[in-house]
């Protein structure tokens, strides 16, 4: 098994590749578990299938990045105790990571069973698709667990510099969520349930094996059983670190789904349409997405190493090396979206709609290189709140209200209501931009 790399020493550009390569290409088969329900239930469902698993992912999708942004605690504080050479209190910190998301799984997994129907009335679910997206959202909830696994485990190897194991794991599961789909989707014709049920399945597998790895891969730190118990202190430091990146994905992922309850509000094709649009969305993010999580365990490392110049470096190598590829699936999206659209659907009304709201989203593929790296750095260097505040700002100042006003005109297009991401996204760089400079004149200042 290949060793865990020092951030804190030598090149820059190479070693912060290398890592967000492999996190690239599990982030991008990630994607893959929503993206083929989409695409199966497209070419052998109805649109009320694709409704229901376009909503119910998105219901999920806000799950997983609560989970996801708690997670990023663990990630940089380790980070940082790797970088401060303290790795003892580096293996507390993955033990005590362990015991806190166990408990949150279990209550989650409550909480999503029970108020699945009202969450799905509260999305405004088309009439037509609203029981199949019931029973897509519950029976993903009753599998909460293995989804709080997945992304916690993928938080410790990444803490440790290693993203070739969470690689390993999802590419697994993911041939598993294909196999399963076509199984329960084209030849059982369970439609959204169907695919609902292969995601949990392949969910499983992939803890399952990452429990294997992390057993039998050398760690550079001791860490056993005893390690997994309550240490207020370090769950404290988890949750300071974590939970304002939690709060700020979930309220961002709150404003896209209020996106989609606006657009369901104005037909089935327009649902399905944005359905499809945001399965594509999520790979053509997936650049800066590796670049954000691969940026937060470099710079945490360089932090605690005492290396803040380093750090900055590395923000502008990541932000110049996402804006080259950004504009690349910005054309693709802008000029070839229709394309890109039936890989998931056959019905032209719903890959018009689908490429329409396309549109908008290339005019981010350009921003979101800057935002992405921007938000990645603040997180390693442990200014969580103010990613939650900026954040918060985009989503509830700009993105919804500029969503809701464009859905209000006479001329109303999915293309007018998408250019509400763009809209909050140049916000928050302006945002991302300003704390920089400051952080820049107080380092200053104090030398």
């Amino acid at each position: 098994m290949a060793s865990n790399p020092n951030f804190t020493e030598g090149k820059i550009l190479s070693p912060l590749i290398r890592f967000a390569f492999p996190v690239l290409v599990a982030l991008f088969l990630q994607s893959m578990y929503g993206a083929v329900d989409l695409m199966i239930v497209g070419r052998f469902g109805q649109a009320t299938d694709v409704s229901a698993v376009s909503t119910g992912s998105q219901i999920m999708q806000v799950i997983t990045t609560i989970i996801v942004g708690l997670s990023m605690g663990t990630t940089v504080l380790v980070g940082q105790r790797i970088g401060e050479r303290r790795e003892a209190e580096a293996g507390r910190v993955i033990g005590s990571s362990i015991a806190l998301f166990a408990v949150l799984s279990l209550i989650l997994t409550g909480i999503m069973l029970l108020s699945a129907r009202g969450i799905t009335r509260l999305m405004q679910a088309p009439e037509e698709a609203f029981s199949s997206t019931v029973t897509y959202v519950m029976i993903c909830s009753a599998g909460a667990i293995f989804i709080v696994a997945y992304n916690v485990l993928g938080s410790i190897f990444r803490g440790i510099g290693n993203s070739k194991i969470p690689l390993i794991t999802v590419a697994i599961a993911c041939v598993q969520n294909i196999l399963c789909d076509l199984l329960f989707v084209a030849v059982f014709g369970w439609g959204a349930a169907g695919a609902a049920l292969a995601t949990i399945i392949a969910q499983g597998i992939s803890v399952a094996l990452s429990f294997l790895f992390i057993l039998r891969t050398p760690l550079p730190f001791h860490f056993s059983r005893k390690d997994i118990r309550f240490d207020r202190r370090l769950i404290g430091g988890v949750l300071r670190l974590g939970a304002p990146i939690a709060l700020q994905d979930f309220l961002v992922n709150i404003s896209f789904s209020v996106i989609i309850a606006i657009v369901n509000t104005l037909g089935l094709i327009a649902s399905a349409g944005v359905g499809v649009a945001g399965k594509l969305c999520g790979f053509i993010m997936l650049v800066p997405s590796a670049f954000m999580q691969s940026m937060s365990a470099f710079v945490a490392q360089n932090i605690g190493a005492g290396k803040p110049d380093r750090a900055r470096h590395a923000l502008w190598i990541g932000i110049s090396s996402s804006f080259v590829v950004g504009a690349l699936m910005g054309y693709l999206a802008f000029f070839h979206g229709d394309l890109l659209s039936a890989l998931f659907a056959e019905d032209p009304a719903i890959i018009s709609a689908a490429w329409d709201y396309l549109k908008a989203y290339a005019i981010d593929c350009l921003l979101v290189a800057f935002l992405f790296c921007f938000m990645g750095y603040y997180n390693g260097c442990g200014h969580t709140t103010f990613v939650m505040a900026q954040g918060i700002i985009g989503a509830f100042l700009v993105r919804i209200p500029v969503s809701w006003f464009m859905s209000r005109l006479p001329t109303v297009s999915l293309f007018y209501v998408g250019l509400a991401t763009p809209a909050s996204t140049t916000v928050q760089i302006a945002l991302c931009m300003g704390f920089y400079f400051l952080m820049r004149r107080r380092s200053i200042s104090t030398k």
